[in-house]
């Protein structure tokens, strides 16, 4: 049996811990804390302090393991920890919140030093009356039209497997 070591990053809020928590066959295993920062609270009630985990048997032969990183920038000293031996990373970005971007964008860009793996750029909350256009977003994101920009709805099964697909098929050409 083949594993497959996925991580699942962004900024703060963006939507890392529910699109593991919507695939995860397992239950996922989380370092969330209550926030105690009144203006971060005002978006959520707790954040990941060092990482998700879930886990999906694709098939017979292939497992992938999900890790999801903190989104604040106080934790990131585990963003580099979690990335050893990744094989492809997703940067979820919440698509109502453009003032994340440049974040995001520099979160892609320490990513991808720390290994030159398949990534796709997931654009979350696709669903809100507020989100960008994609296109809009990659502008903003100064990504190349290369880059995988896909919409995404972390809490929508499908939609997360069609990404962890997208992610995984590039993944799998890398290593033939």
């Amino acid at each position: 049996m083949q594993t497959v070591k996925m991580v699942v990053t962004g900024p703060f809020s963006a939507g890392k811990t529910e699109f593991i928590q919507s695939v995860s066959e397992i239950d996922v295993v989380s370092t969330e804390r209550r926030i105690s920062n009144a203006a971060e609270r005002s978006v959520k009630e707790a954040t990941t302090v060092a990482m998700d985990f879930g886990r999906i048997t694709v098939n017979d032969d292939l497992v992938l393991y999900l890790f999801g990183t903190p989104g604040q920038k106080r934790f990131d000293f585990m963003w580099e920890i979690l990335s050893e031996g990744m094989l492809g990373f997703i940067v979820m970005v919440d698509s109502t919140r453009p003032e994340t971007f440049r974040e995001a964008r520099s979160i892609l860009e320490t990513f991808r030093a720390y290994a030159p793996t398949p990534y796709v750029v997931a654009a979350n909350k696709q669903d809100m009356e507020d989100s960008w256009d994609l296109e809009d977003m990659r502008h903003a994101l100064r990504l190349d039209s290369k880059v995988k920009l896909l919409p995404c709805i972390a809490t929508d099964r499908e939609k997360v497997k069609g990404i962890l697909v997208e992610l995984l098929n590039n993944v799998l050409s890398e290593l033939k």
